[in-house]
């Protein structure tokens, strides 16, 4: 169907909500068909989506959605650490993002009760779009947004969400709490261990699914 977004957005979405599986071919004639666009529309947005490492092209093959590897999990946790805690480390608490920080927090809490993981991730996820808000920079944003993009591919391999969301609201209150009442460098401190933490459970959980 005819759409006023770009298609390389509109794919980009589909993939992170899940509606394209890690690992799944992309038929170009089906898509094409789907979106009713020519194919050379289609792979110039294959090429766009590929750049922010969202798809592959295997030769033989064709398109498929990337398939995230540990090597990927550490090197997306290893941008995180720079991007977050560095924009987290040189902020202001009375910056306009702080309050991103709250409402994103504050609906991550509001979606506990009902367990709605999908919602508390998204959530979840809109909280360090926020810290990385702090930074008052464009670049940053874009290359974040790449990041959060890959790191979304990463969340959907496990079968896990409570696991992977629920803990980490917590540590998201701990965070803003800390930021409020001891600072921008002991919240950037606290920001770095919660990362680390939620790195090692997405490791141990690609571990324990025998992925390389």
């Amino acid at each position: 169907m005819p759409t006023r977004t770009p298609l390389a957005d509109l794919l980009r979405q589909r993939i992170i909500d899940g509606d394209f599986a890690p690992g799944s071919r992309l038929s170009e004639s089906t898509l094409a068909e789907r979106f009713e666009i020519s194919r050379n529309t289609l792979r110039e947005a294959f090429r766009v989506l590929a750049e922010q490492g969202l798809v592959e092209h295997i030769p033989h093959r064709g398109v498929s959605v990337a398939s995230p590897t540990i090597a990927d999990v550490i090197d997306i946790y290893r941008a995180r650490r720079v991007i977050e805690c560095t924009a987290l480390r040189h902020s202001e608490p009375e910056h306009p993002a702080v309050h991103r920080m709250r409402d994103s927090l504050a609906d991550a809490e509001a979606h506990l009760p009902a367990e709605d993981w999908h919602r508390v991730g998204s959530a979840n996820m809109a909280f360090h779009t926020a810290i990385v808000a702090l930074a008052d920079s464009p670049r940053l944003a874009r290359t974040y947004r790449d990041v959060a993009a890959e790191l979304r591919l990463v969340f959907l391999e496990i079968d896990d969400p409570r696991a992977l969301h629920e803990p980490f609201v917590r540590k998201n209150r701990l965070v803003l709490t800390t930021l409020l009442e001891s600072g921008p460098v002991t919240a950037a401190d606290e920001l770095e261990r919660y990362l680390m933490a939620s790195e090692r459970t997405v490791l141990g959980a690609f571990t324990r699914m025998g992925k390389a």
